[in-house]
């Protein structure tokens, strides 16, 4: 089973509610991040949001490598359709940009990424969700 988000921060993991983002700026993605940080830090919306996610992803077999854990797949998902971005693109987003590795929760070590994706991981795993269960999640 996959885990909804770490729950705590490690070596390797931020805590996501400590993501500063900037207030000033009019980028869709960064009105995109602020309103992704708001839902994680508010545990009604996060824990309905990522039953929907668990709900969507358990009818897909375990094949033993390690993919992401819910609120990735769930931001990098927002992501890709609020940009109405590719998954290269997206590949390169989670891989370099700071602030969505932040809300992903992922923790660069003195400037080298500790946990890396591959095009493929990010396409298997976000590429799980229909448009069924996102309008679900749009309707939360």
């Amino acid at each position: 089973m996959r885990k909804r988000f770490e729950e705590q921060s490690s070596l390797f993991f931020h805590d996501i509610g400590t993501a500063e983002i900037p207030e000033k700026s009019r980028s869709s993605t960064v009105k995109l991040f602020t309103c992704l940080k708001q839902i994680y830090l508010n545990d009604e919306y996060r824990d309905r949001i990522l039953a929907i996610l668990e709900k969507s992803l358990a009818p897909k077999k375990q094949t033993g490598r390690k993919g992401l854990n819910l609120w990735q797949i769930f931001v990098l998902a927002q992501l890709r359709m609020c940009e109405n971005i590719g998954y290269d693109q997206l590949e390169y987003l989670a891989m370099h940009d700071i602030l969505l590795r932040h809300l992903l929760g992922i923790r660069d070590n003195n400037g080298q990424k500790e946990i890396r994706w591959e095009y493929q991981r990010i396409y298997d795993n976000v590429n799980i969700l229909n448009d069924e269960f996102l309008s679900e999640i749009n309707d939360v």
